[in-house]
C-alpha cells in the first residue's frame, strides 16, 4: 500500500515541474530573442555563451546529484531543496532578465554571470525534484502515473507563460522592445515558481528507502557507468531536447522574419486587457497540445509498452518536421495544425523517458545491489541540459551563419536558414533519438521481474 500515491500528492509533485517548465519555457523561447533584440547583442555571442555556460552546468548536474544522494535531513534527501532553493531560483531569473546600464562589454560579463547563476540554481532545485520519482514509489505503473502528472503540469505551467509572456511584456513596458517590461514579466513569474516549489515540498513525501549501503562514490561511478539502459536514454534524451531547443527558438524568429504580419488579438484577463500576437498563439497551441499528449501517455504505453510508444511517437514528429519545410507563408492554418499534431506526439515522449529514467534506476539496483537515484536522474538532467546545449548554441550560431540581423528585414538566406531551424534540423534530431531507442533492452516483462525481485530483498 505504500505505493499507492494519493492525488493530492500527486499535484504536489506536478507542481515542482510547473515552476521548473515555466523558467525552462520562458530561456528556451525567448532568451535568445531578448538578448538579440532587447539587450544587442550578436547571435553568435549569444550562442556561445550558452555553449560554455551550460556545457558546464552540464556537468554541475552530477555534482548536484552526488550532493542529493548524500544528503540527511528529518525531510528525507531530495525534497528540501524544493524549500531552500525556491527563493535563489525566482530571485536570479528576474535578475536574469535585467537589462544594466553597461557598455557592451559589461553586458556581456553580466549576461554570463547572470546566466551562469541561473542554470547553477535550476540544477541545484531540479535535480532533486527529479530525483524525487525514484522514491515517491516503487510501482511502475504508479510512476508512470506520477510522470504523467508531472508533465501534465510541466507543459500546463508552459502553457501558462506562452500565454502571458508576450502580453506581461507589453503590459509592463508598451512593447516587446522593453527592457521594463520584460522585467516586470520575470518578476510575476518568479512569485509564482516560488509558490510552486513551496506546495511540492509541502506535498510530497519520500517513501521508498534503498536497501542500506555504505556511501561510495567510486563504486557509484562504476555502476553508472555499466547502466547500458541508462546511456540508451541519454542519447534519446538529448535528441528529443535538440528537437525541441531548436523548434523552440526559432519559432519566434520564423513568424517575426520569415512569415511576417505578426496579427494581434486583445483579451482580458482581471479586468486588464492583453494583447496576444500570432506567435503567442501558435506556441499556446503547442503547449496544450503538448497537455494532450501526456493525457494520452499512460494509457497507450500500458497497452503496447514505453519503448514502442516512444519510438511511434518519435518517428511521426520526424516526419511531419520535414514537411513542415515545405509549408508557403500564408499556409498558417497549416501550420498550426501541424504544431498541434508535433507537438501531441512531443507530449507523449518526455512522461515516458522519466519514467524510464526511474527503471534504469530499479536496473542498476536490481545488477548490482547498489542505488544512487540522485546520479541517475543527474545523468539525465546532464542529457537534458546538453541536448539545450547544442539546440540554444546552435540556434544563434546558425542564426549567425545565416547572416541575421536585429530588427531589420532578412535576407533569403536568413529566411531560409530560420526555415530550416523550423523543421529538417528538428526532423534530423528526431531521427537520432529514434535510433537511440531502438536498442532499449527494458521490455515490460523484464521491468515486472526486477520490479518483483527488488521488493523481495527490500522486505
Amino acid at each position: 500500500m505504500q505505493n499507492k500515491i494519493s492525488f493530492k500528492e500527486k499535484v504536489g509533485y506536478g507542481l515542482g515541474d510547473a515552476a521548473s517548465s515555466i523558467f525552462w519555457k520562458i530561456f528556451s523561447v525567448y532568451l535568445m530573442f531578448f538578448y538579440t533584440d532587447v539587450y544587442g547583442l550578436a547571435p553568435a555571442v549569444v550562442g556561445t555563451m550558452f555553449l560554455i555556460t551550460r556545457v558546464w552546468d552540464s556537468f554541475f548536474d552530477i555534482i548536484v546529484g552526488i550532493i542529493a544522494d548524500r544528503t540527511k535531513t528529518r525531510w528525507g534527501k531530495f525534497r528540501p531543496y524544493l524549500l531552500w532553493v525556491a527563493v535563489p531560483f525566482g530571485l536570479i531569473g528576474v535578475l536574469t532578465f535585467y537589462t544594466p546600464d553597461f557598455d557592451e562589454k559589461g553586458k556581456i560579463i553580466y549576461a554570463y554571470i547572470t546566466y551562469s547563476l541561473m542554470m547553477m540554481i535550476y540544477s541545484l532545485i531540479n535535480v532533486p525534484y527529479a530525483s524525487l520519482l525514484g522514491v515517491l514509489s516503487s510501482d511502475r505503473k504508479e510512476r508512470n502515473i506520477l510522470s504523467s502528472y508531472r508533465m501534465f503540469f510541466a507543459f500546463g505551467g508552459s502553457l501558462f507563460a506562452l500565454w502571458l509572456i508576450e502580453p506581461l511584456v507589453n503590459h509592463f513596458g508598451g512593447s516587446l522592445k522593453s527592457e521594463l517590461g520584460w522585467l516586470g514579466m520575470m518578476v510575476f513569474f518568479g512569485v509564482i515558481t516560488t509558490i510552486c516549489f513551496w506546495l511540492s515540498f509541502l506535498l510530497t513525501n519520500e517513501r521508498i528507502k534503498p536497501i542500506e549501503q555504505k556511501v561510495n562514490l567510486k563504486e557509484d561511478l562504476k555502476d553508472l557507468w555499466k547502466n547500458k539502459p541508462l546511456w540508451i536514454l541519454l542519447g534519446a534524451g538529448i535528441g528529443t531536447l535538440i528537437f525541441n531547443s531548436i523548434r523552440d527558438g526559432s519559432a519566434v524568429y520564423y513568424f517575426k522574419y520569415f512569415i511576417g504580419g505578426n496579427e494581434s488579438y486583445t483579451f482580458t484577463l482581471f479586468s486588464e486587457h492583453f494583447v496576444m500576437t500570432t506567435t503567442t498563439l501558435y506556441l499556446v497551441l503547442g503547449q496544450a497540445a503538448n497537455l494532450v499528449g501526456v493525457v494520452i501517455a499512460t494509457p497507450i504505453a500500458n497497452k503496447i509498452g514505453k519503448k514502442n510508444t516512444f519510438m511511434i511517437a518519435t518517428f511521426i514528429i520526424a516526419i511531419l518536421s520535414v514537411l513542415f519545410y515545405f509549408f508557403e507563408k500564408n499556409d498558417v492554418l497549416l501550420i498550426m495544425i501541424f504544431q498541434v499534431v508535433i507537438s501531441i506526439c512531443a507530449g507523449c515522449i518526455f512522461p515516458l523517458i522519466w519514467s524510464m529514467y526511474a527503471d534504469s534506476a530499479d536496473y542498476s539496483e536490481w545488477k548490482t545491489g547498489r542505488r544512487a537515484t540522485g546520479l541517475i536522474f543527474s545523468a539525465s538532467s546532464m542529457s537534458q541540459k546538453i541536448g539545450w546545449t547544442i539546440g540554444g548554441a546552435g540556434t544563434g550560431w546558425l542564426l549567425g551563419y545565416y547572416g541575421f540581423k536585429a530588427n531589420v528585414a532578412q535576407s533569403l538566406l536568413a529566411q531560409n536558414g530560420i526555415l530550416l531551424m523550423m523543421s529538417i534540423l528538428p526532423a534530423i534530431a528526431a531521427i537520432i533519438a529514434l535510433l537511440c531507442i531502438l536498442f532499449y533492452p527494458l521490455d515490460e516483462k523484464r521491468l515486472q521481474i526486477i520490479e518483483d525481485q527488488l521488493a523481495g530483498r527490500r522486505e
